[in-house]
């Protein structure tokens, strides 16, 4: 999750003045293992797909968070395409997707299911696996509910698991007063120099933040009318017809196996998140935290979340964790 305004320690790329950061050569590799990139039609709204991998291997649907978009995942992905058919797509009104008049999380389940179609991660033996990180966990946990039967598990990283009375405490929700429109600048450099995440965080590995930063740029015009301005990608007044779920009925309502992974120093997954979430998954539920990583782990810690995914998929589910398993 990406926010456009911030302090000034916090503005992670502000030092660099629009220059790109050094790379390792983990990174550059897996970046170039580049998607095929395809756009989907969702009850008539278009949809950013990015796919890796042979269809008819096993399927895994990578779903991003909040105002972030598809490409979160193109340095993560890349490492399981050679056994997996793998995707992600960006949720209508963020990334490259389309924006919808209105949203909801139904809406949401359904982009799910028709990126999946699209992708072919159905025509495998093996149900496909949703991993889903922060927001992205819930739609994954709504489908679960409602359509799990078509999965093979849901992943959910760095997801707090409350009740609607929960969430509202702590709220959770966001005034349609406090929404405004994405400012424009007038160079990619300018808006490289306001990023941050949300919730603010630092990060050491820039090269990342660097990416997904410069893959959230869409170029607007005009600026000033002396040319193009760049804004962010994503729809600043989604929240205000999105509607609100229950997280928690979900995951008891779940009709797949669920997992669950964390940052071990996320400020989202407190001590009274982490003992909701506890009372609430289902017994003999996987929970994984990485270690050194904070909410955005697959930026903090990308190599140890690729290899808890890993470890975690080549043992999980099994069997006996599935509807009608034994």
């Amino acid at each position: 999750m990406m926010q456009q305004s911030e302090p000034a320690e916090t503005a992670l790329l502000a030092h660099l003045e629009g220059r790109q950061p050094p790379r390792p050569a983990w990174f550059s590799r897996a970046l170039a293992n580049e998607p095929e990139r395809e756009r989907i039609d969702v009850d008539g709204t278009e949809i950013e797909l990015l796919t890796w991998g042979e269809r008819g291997k096993p399927g895994l649907l990578f779903l991003h968070g909040n105002s972030a978009h598809a490409d979160w995942w193109s340095f993560i992905a890349p490492y399981f395409a050679q056994d997996y058919r793998v995707a992600a797509f960006s949720w209508s009104g963020m990334g490259n997707s389309d924006w919808r008049e209105s949203y909801s999380v139904q809406a949401y389940t359904d982009e799910i299911d028709a990126a999946a179609a699209a992708a072919g991660l159905f025509d495998a033996e093996q149900k496909p696996i949703l991993i889903a990180h922060s927001f992205g966990s819930t739609p994954a946990l709504a489908y679960a509910a409602a359509r799990g039967e078509k999965l093979g598990g849901v992943v959910s990283m760095d997801t707090p698991i409350l009740t609607m009375a929960q969430r509202e405490a702590r709220g959770r929700r966001r005034n349609a007063e406090d929404m405004q429109e994405n400012r424009v600048y007038p160079t990619m450099e300018a808006a490289l120099k306001r990023f941050r995440f949300m919730p603010a965080q630092t990060c050491e590995n820039l090269f990342i933040v660097d990416h997904i930063a410069r893959t959230a740029l869409d170029v607007v015009m005009p600026w000033e009318k002396d040319g193009p301005g760049y804004a962010w990608s994503f729809d600043p007044f989604l929240w205000k017809t999105l509607d609100a779920v229950d997280t928690a009925e979900n995951v008891k309502q779940a009709r797949c196996p669920l997992a669950f992974i964390a940052g071990e120093n996320s400020i989202l997954m407190d001590a009274e998140v982490r003992e909701s979430r506890a009372a609430l998954v289902p017994p003999g539920s996987p929970v994984i935290d990485i270690p050194e990583a904070q909410h955005h782990l697959m930026a903090d810690q990308p190599l140890a979340v690729v290899s808890a995914l890993r470890t975690l998929l080549a043992n999980w589910p099994k069997q006996s964790d599935l509807p009608g398993g034994e």
